[in-house]
C-alpha cells in the first residue's frame, strides 16, 4: 500500500530570497524576512523551515518539526483510506414469467447486496417473442423497486437494451 504524499520544500531546498514566516506554536505571523534569517531561527528552535505555500508572493513558510508533521499526515491519509469503501455493482437476473417464490428469492438476494452497501443491477431477460411485451418487464422492475423501497431507490429507471431490460438500484444512505 503506497500512500502518495505531496513533498514540501524544507530548509536549504527553499529557493526564494525572502519568505513570509509563521510560527508553528501560536500560528503567529513573524513577518517577511530573508531565507537565511528564517533558517537561522528554525535552527535555533530545533525546528525545520517548511515552505507551505510556494505560490505566495513571497512564499509562506512555517517553523515546524517536519518529521512529526509528515508522520501525522501519513497517519491521517491511512485512516481516511481505511474508511473508504468501494461500491460495487451486483446483478440480479430475472425472466418475465418468473414464479412468485423465485421472485422473492431474487429480491432477498438483492436486499442482501443493498444491505452490504452495493448497488444492484436488475436485469430482465427476454427470450423469443417475449420481447414484444416490454410492459411486462417494466411491471417486474416496478415490483422489484416497490419490494426494496425501504432500503433502496431507483438510480436508473428500467431501460431496454437489446433483449434485456435493466434497472439500477442504489442503497439509501439514511438507512
Amino acid at each position: 500500500m503506497k500512500i502518495i504524499f505531496k513533498e514540501l520544500r524544507i530548509n536549504e531546498e527553499i529557493r526564494s530570497s525572502k519568505v513570509r514566516l509563521i510560527s508553528n506554536i501560536e500560528d503567529e505571523n513573524l513577518g517577511i524576512m530573508p531565507v537565511a534569517k528564517a533558517q537561522q531561527l528554525a535552527h535555533e528552535r530545533n525546528l525545520d523551515l517548511v515552505e507551505i505555500a510556494p505560490q505566495g508572493n513571497p512564499p509562506v513558510c512555517r517553523l515546524m518539526d517536519y518529521s512529526k508533521y509528515r508522520f501525522e499526515q501519513l497517519k491521517r491519509d491511512k485512516e481516511a483510506k481505511k474508511n473508504q469503501r468501494v461500491t460495487s455493482l451486483k446483478e440480479v437476473k430475472l425472466r418475465i414469467n418468473i414464479e412468485e417464490h423465485d421472485f422473492e428469492t431474487k429480491a432477498k438476494n438483492a436486499q442482501k447486496f443493498l444491505m452490504g452497501k452495493d448497488k444492484v443491477k436488475v436485469t430482465i431477460m427476454f427470450r423469443g417473442r417475449e420481447i414484444t411485451h416490454p410492459e411486462l418487464g417494466e411491471a417486474l422492475c416496478r415490483k422489484m423497486a416497490e419490494r426494496l423501497d425501504e432500503i433502496a431507490y431507483v438510480e436508473k429507471p428500467a431501460n431496454a437494451e437489446g433483449r434485456n431490460m435493466t434497472m439500477i438500484m442504489a442503497p439509501r444512505v439514511d438507512k
